[in-house]
């Protein structure tokens, strides 16, 4: 039986991650929603949304990067 590192290490990567946006949106926006209402709340998962969208846009650029470096290296 063999077990394949680069995929538990991907894997792994995944679930810490999902874990850190369900911690960041249930804990973060639920103590702004405790504390100041759901209105506030409501602009706390936008200004959330809006900086994970700017994450994910480097992040995008980065792997469109990688993958024209992998392709035109040789």
């Amino acid at each position: 039986m063999s077990f394949d590192l680069r995929r538990y290490a991907g894997q792994t990567n995944r679930r810490l991650l999902l874990g850190f946006f369900v911690i960041l949106f249930l804990v973060g926006d639920g103590l702004i929603w405790w504390r100041y209402g759901w209105p506030a709340a409501l602009t706390g998962v936008v200004c959330l949304l809006g900086g994970i969208a700017l994450l994910a846009l480097i992040a995008g650029l980065f792997w469109i990067m990688d993958i024209l470096v992998k392709r035109y290296r040789d």
